[in-house]
This record gives C-alpha cells, structure tokens and sequence, in this order.
C-alpha cells in the first residue's frame, strides 16, 4: 500500500522585518511557507544608523531571505489585497493561505535588492564624509544614534540636532531623555529642543526653524517617525480591525480580533508596549507555537499567550555607550554600551535566524 501524502498546510507571511522573518524561520519546515516582503533581504533595523559611517557593517546585517529560509517560497512583491482565503500582490499573483501572519510594520522605502541597499549606505556614508556641518531633524531614537554615531566616527563634523518636542526620547522616561541630551552635548553635538524643521523649504544648505532660527549645514537627515504600513490594508477584510491609529487589534494570542486564522505581529500591533525589534522577535515566537497547534489540531484554548512587556529600551551612542531604561531606573555610559553598542545584536539576531554570526 502506498504511503499517504499529507499535503503540509499554507501559511502566508506579509512583511519580512524582525517578527515576520523570524515567524517563516521557525515554521518553514513545518508548514509550506510564502513569506511576501517588497524587497528580497531581511535588514536588522537598529543597525542601519553604524552602516551609513561603517557601510561594510551592512554586509552582515543585510540579509537574503533565501540565505534562512532554504525551505520557504519568497515572494518579492507588495501585498495589495485579501479576502478570507488569499493574499494578492502588486504583481497580479494570488496566494492562498490556510493561517496568515501580518508583519509589515512601519513604511520602508529602501531598495529591493541587498547590493541597492549596500550602495544605499556607501552613498549616505560618503554623504556624511564630504560634510563639515550636518543637520538631523528627529530627537527619537533613530535621531539620537544617528548623531551619536556621526560624533563618535567623525569627530571633526558639526552636528546639529532639532527636535520638535520639548525633551529627547519621549518614548521612554524624562531622565534616559536627560542623560543621551548630555552625552551629545559632551560630543559638541548642538541640540535645538521645543522646534520642528521645513525641510521642503530649504534651499542651498539653508534651512529655518519653526522658531525662526536660520541653519546652514551641508547635508541634512530626516530622523522622524515612519508610518505604521497598514494603509492597503484599509478596504480589505481587515480594515474594520485596524485602530485609529492604523495599527492591528489583537488578543492575547495574537490573533487579529475577529479571526481565527489571522495574526499579526510586530510594530503594526496595538499591543500597548514599546515598539522593539525583541518584542517583535517575542511574537513571531508565540505566534508560531499558537499557528502550529491549531496545524496540529490542539485546542484553541491552549494556546500561547503574549503579555505586554514593561517599559525596556536601549539606544546606543556611538560604538561604546548607550543609555538604558529599564523600569523606572535610566543609565548611560560604558555598562549599557557594553550590552548593545558594539555589535548592535547583529551577531546574536544572525544566529537566531540560524546564520553565522560572522561572514567570511
């Protein structure tokens, strides 16, 4: 008698970032796996401000989806449109799906191939080189590495930081904001709080404050917030599940509210916590066990919940320190350095992914 082929079930992943690679990972030998991503790589976010002043760190945080996923289906394209029983593509494409996984996070508008993205970096970090003065608009996290790597890697550059709110790093507590503000100022890092920039206005290096402060700088950086990309998702199925704020409503198992086959992990969730690469790492696992028992046939009752994480942030300044908050207790210098600053998890997220740490 001939051995029965039991035909492994679809699971579709939209958006290859944190979370949504590392759900295709863990499930691609289990499952028949297409995870649906705009470019064809796997970037590890947090390290993208060191390779625009070390652009060959890029080599090892850019990632070929095909390099982890041997035994999934990558589809490079954009998700345009669902039903309840297939995903469509900007390419025309429609992919069923027995479980589907949401875990496009916030817009990206890098390039598509990993070699774009390489020169990507090559082109900011040469940008960078050929500067004296240099303007970041954006006191978030990704503002505040970003000058913190420029001062540390080229001392010689004028920096100057603008930033709308009133204190730097509003998404954490007002002390962390305290310490990194100054840090910067030790590195001669010029911050302007309480005033946005017009960045559309400028002309010849010369841009204005919304205080009427003129700035000359040679080349500038927009640090502010990216859009969660959730807007396709508005006129589908899904568009009664989104929050007023765009961002996807799920339960304790992460499912999206009202579906049982539908999940979503990551940034694009309105799980009330910290918006971090390791909590999207947290859900793609949870997500992952829960999405198999039900292959499985388990009871829906079992499955794995998430509980919103306390408030834990690093931000790294420059290759040495950081400033931490955890709980309520804030430091920076060389001892949060040590936990992130070096390697920014490049090597530990690689291993995750089931990589080397390292590349030849």
């Amino acid at each position: 008698m001939e051995d029965l082929v039991v035909q492994k079930k679809r699971v579709v992943v939209i958006g290859g970032g944190v979370g949504g690679s590392l759900f295709a990972k863990t499930l691609q030998n289990d499952a028949d796996v297409f995870l649906i991503d705009s470019k064809e790589y796997f970037e590890i976010t947090w390290a993208s401000l060191r390779s625009m002043v070390e652009p060959s760190f890029a080599k090892r945080s850019v990632i070929n989806h095909s390099e982890y996923l041997p035994n999934a289906r990558v589809v490079t394209s954009s998700a345009t449109d669902l039903t309840d029983k297939e995903v469509l593509t900007a390419q025309g494409r429609a992919i069923a799906y027995d479980y589907l996984v949401i875990a496009t996070g916030h817009q990206d508008f890098g390039g598509v191939t990993k070699d774009d993205k390489l020169l990507h970096y090559q082109a900011e970090h040469d940008k960078i080189k050929s500067a004296n003065s240099i303007l970041i608009v954006g006191g978030g996290p990704t503002g505040v590495e970003l000058a913190g790597e420029i001062a540390v890697d080229f001392p010689d550059k004028k920096v100057k930081l603008v930033h709308r709110g009133d204190r730097l790093l509003e998404f954490i507590g007002e002390n962390a904001g305290k310490k990194a503000l100054n840090w910067l100022i030790s590195k001669k890092v010029e911050v302007i709080l309480g005033q946005s920039v017009n960045l559309d206005d400028s002309s010849d290096g010369t841009y204005k404050t919304s205080g009427g402060e003129t700035i000359t700088a040679d080349c500038h950086f927009n640090c502010t917030g990216k859009s969660v990309a959730s807007s396709w998702l508005q006129k589908t199925i899904l568009g009664r599940s989104l929050d007023s704020r765009g961002r996807l409503m799920v339960d304790a198992n992460l499912r999206v509210k009202g579906f049982e086959n539908i999940f979503g992990i990551g940034d694009i969730t309105d799980i009330p916590e910290l918006k971090q690469g390791y909590l999207a790492q947290q859900h793609a696992i949870v997500a992952a066990k829960n999405v198999m028992l039900l292959i499985e046939g388990g009871n829906p009752s079992k499955m794995e919940v998430h509980k919103p994480a306390p408030a834990l942030a690093l931000v790294s300044l420059g290759r040495r320190d950081a400033v931490a908050q955890i709980l309520c207790i804030s430091m920076v210098g060389r001892l949060p350095g040590m936990i992130k600053s070096r390697d920014l998890f490049v090597g530990k997220t690689r291993k995750t992914l089931g990589l080397r740490s390292d590349i030849d």
